[in-house]
């Protein structure tokens, strides 16, 4: 049973909610944002997109079936997560199950955080929450827990180069396929990785900033990742070499905004950006839709993209572009997450159009 340690989450325009604390007493500071999603928080907490921010789920109930072992492992990764550890800074939820019960868990959502060191608050209203940041916008906030030092500033993650905070810092390959695929690694989730070795990839993973062209592959594949495309100006300059080699890449989420700066767009930060598990997306010229689960907080300008390039998907709530393509060679990318777990599996096709490609270009 936790222990009733009061606790108070702070926005930057004033306002406070006051609640409990669970997980790690301690307090902290961050850009806040909301999640919609029914399940899926040992997904979200570990997936490096959400690096230096505050999550808020909306859903009422969290921690109901606890948190699963990180031991069981297929291809070296943890068979249930998305990275080796908890990125966010801090959770906001309403409320905390006490007790949990599923089959697969190992330990509770508390205990968890409490061991990777980050806190959390329940008892807060999150739907009141959420529409403060939907009329508001993305905002800075702070957790104070009850005892500890209150944050004297509201941290802003994103002037710091994010990327280069959780890219890996050595390559590293995985499986033993026949197609050898490139992964430039800016905060890759774990199922990107597994969508890949189960269509017969060898994946080798490189840190963001890594010059990839000078090494032996069939296609690039550039991961999501968490803050500003504009601090990953090597990357982009890597990319743009490798438009010239011609080999399949494909990028996903942050990789979406990196292909489009190396093709000539510009990124913008939106007012709250689009996350969960339920964005419409438009594949465009067609009439197919797809149910889509997205996590980001900048979108692209279409405007400067070069005459070779058009937009691939669009979004269904606000026309913001959800993808890019080449007319001609095989790269495109899109803003979403095919590879979403847990969450909709409608896009996972778009990793058999990215292996259609890397073997038609092998012939």
């Amino acid at each position: 049973m936790l222990q009733s340690t009061s606790a108070e989450l702070i926005l930057e325009n004033g306002q406070r909610f006051a609640g409990f604390s669970f997980g790690a007493q301690c307090s902290t500071s961050g850009e806040i944002v909301f999640n919609t999603s029914m399940t899926g928080y040992p997904e979200s907490l570990t997936d490096p997109s959400y690096a230096g921010q505050i999550l808020v789920l909306t859903f009422p109930l969290i921690g109901n079936y606890g948190v699963p072992s990180s031991e069981k492992k297929q291809w070296g990764l943890p068979e249930f997560f998305e990275s080796n550890q908890i990125h966010i800074k801090a959770l906001a939820i309403s409320d905390y199950a006490m007790h949990y019960s599923h089959w697969n868990a190992v330990e509770s959502l508390s205990e968890w955080m409490e061991r990777e060191n980050v806190p959390g608050i329940y008892g807060v209203d999150t739907r009141e929450l959420t529409k403060i940041i939907r009329e508001k916008g993305v905002m800075l906030a702070k957790i104070h827990v009850e005892g500890t030092a209150e944050p004297k500033e509201f941290e802003n993650p994103n002037v710091r180069n994010l990327v280069a905070e959780v890219s890996t810092k050595e390559i590293k390959s995985y499986g033993d396929g026949e197609h050898k695929i490139v992964m430039v690694d800016c905060g890759v989730k774990f199922n990107i990785l597994r969508c890949l070795l189960k269509r017969n990839c060898t994946v080798t993973v490189v840190p963001w900033d890594y010059d990839f062209t000078t090494m032996d592959y069939d296609g690039v594949m550039v991961s999501n990742g968490p803050g500003d495309p504009a601090k990953c100006s090597a990357t982009v300059e890597n990319i743009k070499r490798a438009f010239e080699i011609g080999k399949p890449i494909f990028g996903i989420c942050l990789g979406n905004q990196l292909l489009a700066t190396a093709a000539g767009a510009t990124t913008y930060k939106m007012k709250y950006g689009h996350r969960g598990h339920n964005q419409p997306a438009l594949e465009v010229g067609t009439n197919s839709a797809l149910i889509t689960s997205q996590n980001h907080g900048y979108a692209i300008d279409p405007a400067g993209l070069g005459a070779d390039w058009r937009p691939y998907y669009t979004n269904l709530n606000d026309d913001t572009i959800e993808g890019i393509i080449h007319n001609t060679k095989p790269f495109f990318s899109v803003q979403f997450h095919p590879e979403a777990t847990s969450g909709p599996v409608d896009s996972e096709f778009l990793f058999d159009r990215f292996m259609d490609n890397v073997k038609n270009f092998k012939k």
